[in-house]
């Protein structure tokens, strides 16, 4: 079921009775990036999903965005729906999106899920290759950055063994409004360094990375790991940066472990 909540389009799955799991995803995608996930554990859970502003059918505007209104959104959508302590769980752009939450509303959750993301702010090298993407964009390119940095989220066996599902994924991408994913750009370029934060998350944590993933690649993510106490740290095999497209089968295995574990 499709709902319209603060303008974004946000997607229920499941039965509202049920234990909710918020997915939010990752850049430059829409909900549907979640399809083998929501399939799988909606069966016994509340999924939602939503499109992030600027992304899938979710309004751009004039694409000023800022990481805080993102949390903003996912915190109007908690409590639109009055979602009971969600588990949340956040993919690339999304864990930036999480990670923030954790540290302006923890009391709202009850458990977190963090796939191929980071804590660390942008470097300088990070902001100009963020600069370098709205130039592309602004200069007629947007097709051909859709492209570029889809590949780059894609491990080689999933491009070669699993072609017509990845270009699939990337001219959904193409679709999106480029005023949008410019907004993300900058909400992501000037975002807040939330690693400080790490030691303070006291829910149960599941932290989950491809071991081909070239953006946060496990030497980043296993340290993150490491710094939230008591979480568990997953390697899935044969995956990139996109782990529950790559490998789907694996990474909700993860999950369904997770869950289990914790008596979600």
């Amino acid at each position: 079921m499709k709902k319209i909540i603060n303008e974004l389009s946000v997607f229920l799955d499941g039965e509202k009775g049920s234990a909710p799991i918020l997915f939010v995803h990752g850049f430059p995608y829409d909900h549907q990036m979640w399809k083998p996930q929501i399939d799988e554990f909606s069966k016994h859970y509340y999924c939602v999903s939503y499109d992030i502003r600027g992304l899938g059918s979710s309004p751009a505007g004039e694409g000023q965005f800022t990481m805080e209104l993102f949390v903003d959104d996912l915190e109007k959508t908690i409590d639109e729906l009055e979602l009971d302590k969600p588990i949340l769980c956040g993919l690339s752009m999304g864990g930036y999106i999480s990670l923030r939450a954790m540290e302006r509303m923890p009391d709202k959750f009850s458990g977190l899920i963090l796939c191929d993301t980071k804590s660390e702010a942008d470097d300088n090298e990070g902001k100009l290759k963020r600069a370098e993407a709205i130039k592309q964009i602004n200069s007629g390119k947007f097709d051909e950055l859709i492209e570029t940095f889809v590949r780059n989220c894609f491990g080689d066996k999933f491009v070669e063994e699993d072609n017509s599902n990845y270009n699939e994924v990337v001219e959904r991408s193409k679709k999106n409004d480029p005023v949008g994913v410019k907004g993300c750009l900058l909400a992501m370029a000037g975002r807040t360094d939330t690693t400080e934060s790490l030691s303070k998350i006291k829910l149960p944590t599941l932290v989950i990375c491809g071991s081909e993933d070239k953006l946060s690649p496990p030497k980043v993510m296993k340290p993150m790991a490491e710094k939230i106490a008591g979480s568990k740290f997953i390697l899935i095999e044969d995956a990139g940066h996109m782990t529950p497209i790559e490998n789907p089968k694996e990474f909700n295995r993860a999950i369904k472990e997770f869950l289990f574990e914790n008596k979600f």
